[in-house]
């Protein structure tokens, strides 16, 4: 009997799939959800993985094409996940996805890190100046000056090498921009990212070539059978010409992929001006405040009552409150942006949260802290006559504490409580580290694919300003209406 219900309870666990163990092999989880999760940035543009204006936003680039090409060959589709360049190689190794494709350089420094498939591309880093700059000459006479390029990479370590202050930047079109404007001196990209932007600015030249390198597709060190069959998969497309081909379509073929066995092709022009916004991009644009909005309204629904219970604990709790001015204290002194890491990254091995929970919490607890300012501010504020009293009646400390004081704090706090929301609302812009494509993450992307900051930046200001401006008007309302108390209102 006991058998029998020891096997039933297994038997209902494996159904649910609380008690099947998990599979050792990364080939084999893929192929049992259907799917090979493959990491990259769209704010790093064409020719990678963007966005194109002229196929209704569709995601393009010749990485899209080698990853639904692979996930062809494993016998699953390919879905793409959003996440920071300067992030793909933590999040890969937190699984957040099972593969990062996207410009990623074989370095001594990575492949301590991660696992690599063989080389589908090779490139060379390209040294950029303004035109008629002398002092650019080479990559060793850029020590001293300041040169943009994207952290992390092998231009970050050459320049750093060479004594140059390299100015790391997220996508690929700023530094370009920055350089143009004499606010950096010299750029030292991959020769692909130069050939398709820097050639919008004609102030700006190419120095020449300083070093060769090869991109190819990142992997966890324990999935060794998951890099074996992408490693055959991808020399099947190379063997068949596929690939040649796919290389081909986007211009980027040449002698140095006679080591792919890829046949060089022809260079194609470089497309200048900025892009129009187009319908779909505009939806985009409304999704991403969609989700700016929601991870703001979950994030202060979290971050208000632990704001108040931290202040009354700091009001009432003699115990308690050194804990609770050491949360604030130390959350108060510390960057969102960092506690976001930890909580993303630092922690993965603890507790794995998704994009969207590592978001919603970590800003939360961030804003609890200064809620818990406001609270308390406003409970001292409450004149002590007014405990006097509620006390005289006979209230005990905590009735009088939640039947008289709180209320008048909470309507003198709500201007400051309001305010802080809108803070929360741009904040937020800083959870696309944590692969979540919010309102100010759209914009970068968008700006890129369309090589125009103008409009996408606007566009981006007014959501802002709509998302934040009806909630100060209904704090207004709420003054207006009777929400202060009287004495309040008379100063």
């Amino acid at each position: 009997m006991h058998a029998a219900t020891r096997n039933l309870i297994a038997s209902c666990l494996l159904v649910a799939g609380c008690g099947a163990p998990r599979s050792t092999s990364a080939l084999d989880r893929i192929r049992a959800r259907g799917e090979l999760t493959w990491g990259a940035d769209e704010q790093g543009g064409e020719p990678y993985a963007f966005e194109d204006a002229s196929r209704g936003g569709a995601l393009v680039g010749f990485e899209v094409e080698l990853a639904d090409a692979l996930a062809r060959a494993l016998g699953v589709r390919a879905r793409f996940v959003q996440n920071d360049w300067s992030t793909l190689i933590p999040s890969l190794e937190r699984g957040t996805f099972d593969v990062a494709l996207n410009g990623i350089e074989v370095t001594p420094a990575l492949s301590a890190r991660v696992a690599f498939s063989r080389p589908y591309y090779r490139f060379a880093e390209r040294l950029v100046a303004r035109r008629g700059d002398t002092r650019i000459r080479d990559l060793a006479s850029t020590a001293g000056l300041r040169v943009g390029t994207l952290a992390s990479s092998l231009s970050w370590q050459l320049a750093r090498d060479a004594g140059a202050n390299a100015i790391p930047y997220e996508g690929v079109d700023e530094p370009f921009v920055d350089l143009v404007h004499e606010r950096i001196d010299a750029v030292l990209l991959d020769d692909i990212i130069v050939a398709r932007y820097a050639g919008r600015h004609p102030t700006l030249a190419v120095v020449g070539d300083v070093a060769e390198g090869s991109y190819a597709i990142a992997l966890r060190p324990q999935d060794s059978d998951l890099r074996e069959a992408i490693d055959r998969a991808l020399g099947a497309e190379i063997a068949s010409g596929s690939w040649r081909q796919t290389l081909a379509r986007w211009q980027l073929d040449g002698p140095r992929q006679a080591a792919l066995a890829v046949a060089p092709g022809a260079t194609g022009a470089v497309q200048a001006g900025s892009v129009a916004l187009t319908p779909r991009q505009i939806v985009l644009f409304l999704q991403g405040a969609l989700v700016t909005l929601l991870i703001s309204l979950v994030a202060m629904l979290l971050a208000a009552p632990l704001g108040l219970a931290l202040a009354v604990v700091r009001h009432e709790s003699r115990r308690l409150r050194p804990f609770a001015t050491a949360y604030v204290e130390i959350v108060r002194g510390t960057p969102v942006l960092l506690q976001l890491y930890v909580l993303y990254f630092g922690l993965a091995d603890v507790i794995a949260l998704s994009p969207w929970a590592a978001a919603i919490i970590g800003l939360g607890l961030n804003y609890a802290a200064y809620e818990a300012e406001i609270y308390r501010g406003a409970i001292q504020a409450i004149p002590n006559r007014q405990w006097e009293a509620a006390l005289a009646i006979g209230l005990p400390r905590r009735a009088a504490l939640r039947h008289v004081i709180l209320p008048q704090a909470l309507r003198i706090a709500i201007p400051g409580v309001t305010n802080d929301f809108i803070s929360l609302l741009k904040d937020s812009s800083l959870v696309s580290v944590l692969a979540v494509v919010e309102l100010t993450k759209r914009m970068t992307i968008v700006a890129v694919d369309n090589r125009g900051w103008l409009v996408p930046g606007a566009l981006c200001a007014a959501l802002y300003f709509l998302l934040g401006y009806p909630f100060a008007r209904f704090a207004r309302k709420l003054e207006r209406r009777g929400g202060m108390p009287s004495y309040q209102k008379k100063q």
